[in-house]
């Protein structure tokens, strides 16, 4: 980037800044989109995207799924790099002292702070070392490298929603309550479905009372467990596929600026241009009244269709 480019973006990030800090943009508040920077301070797109990604950087804003990029909350703290304690100027802290406050539980929770808010691609141990204020190299103390720390992280968020000691009576009711329970596991976590696998599945603890759960309800209904465990393999995967969605959202609304809403606008003249062919009828009766995509209607819709079909199965294992 040139110099004159630079200075520029310097420009756009401190009148930002100076908004957010002010207040004229108050937390939860949309931010410049990177179309809208463009327009209005006469910048190329790739400019625009750096200033965004900036502002994520220092924790000033964050992106939301649906929404697009907000003001963080009141007082979160800036997330720019915060210097090792014993290299930090005014000499308040000791290096020492901080080590021995560093725990695996922190380290975890600096993570999942950074995944839930920017994103799984954000997360590196250098980056998790800065959230903390300490030497990345203090981290390997506690985890052995980035995939061991992505297992905790997902088995710390599982583990903060578990399934309650008495399931309901009914099995139609226990399905719906643990693939509700996930599905808002994976709301809340968007970076949780995409790193998860199931050709070849990771040992997460907090995650197998889901599989007991399942197994043991359909089981209890008269289903072998070969197929019980087939459906638990199936609902888990139906809602991830759906989950996964989440951040793929994220990512392409920080990298655009664009909510889904506003990105399907850019699209509707090329869809409409195609559907005046008259090759396809019932997307053009579709087009006419509108659609909107609700992950949750369509989760919850879909859960519904996949419950009937276990229940026929049920009926059918029973009457053998």
């Amino acid at each position: 980037m040139g110099g004159q480019a630079m200075s520029r973006y310097s420009q756009i990030v401190a009148e930002l800044r100076r908004r957010i800090e002010t207040g004229e943009l108050a937390p939860g508040d949309r931010v410049p989109s990177t179309r809208q920077i463009t327009k209005q301070w006469g910048v190329a797109m790739a400019t625009a995207t750096k200033v965004l990604t900036e502002l994520r950087r220092e924790g000033m804003v964050r992106a939301v799924p649906g929404v697009g990029t907000v003001v963080a909350a009141a007082g979160r703290p800036v997330r720019a790099a915060r210097p090792p304690a014993a290299a930090r100027p005014d000499g308040s802290s000791d290096a020492s002292s901080v080590q021995a406050a560093l725990t695996l539980g922190r380290i975890v929770a600096a993570a999942v702070t950074v995944a839930d808010e920017e994103g799984l691609a954000a997360v590196s141990m250098r980056r998790v070392a800065a959230e903390l204020g300490v030497a990345t190299m203090s981290l390997y103390r506690h985890v052995a490298d980035k995939d061991d720390l992505l297992l905790r992280m997902m088995d710390t968020v599982i583990a903060e929603h578990p399934l309650p000691a008495d399931p309901p009576t009914g099995w139609r009711e226990a399905i719906e309550l643990a693939a509700r329970q996930l599905w808002d596991v994976f709301r809340r976590h968007p970076w949780l479905a995409p790193a998860l696998s199931v050709t070849r599945p990771q040992m997460i603890t907090s995650a197998l009372p889901y599989s007991e759960w399942i197994l043991a309800t359909l089981h209890a209904r008269g289903l072998d467990l070969q197929s019980a465990f087939t459906a638990h393999l199936m609902l888990f995967n139906y809602a991830r596929g759906i989950a996964v969605n989440l951040e793929a959202e994220r990512e392409a609304e920080a990298h655009s600026g664009l909510d889904s809403e506003e990105w399907m606008d850019t699209q509707e003249p090329a869809l409409l241009t195609i559907l005046a062919t008259g090759r396809f009828p019932a997307l053009s009766r579709l087009a006419t009244v509108g659609y909107d995509l609700d992950l949750d209607a369509l989760f919850e819709f879909g859960l519904q269709r996949l419950l009937d079909g276990l229940a026929s199965a049920l009926n059918e294992s029973s009457a053998d």
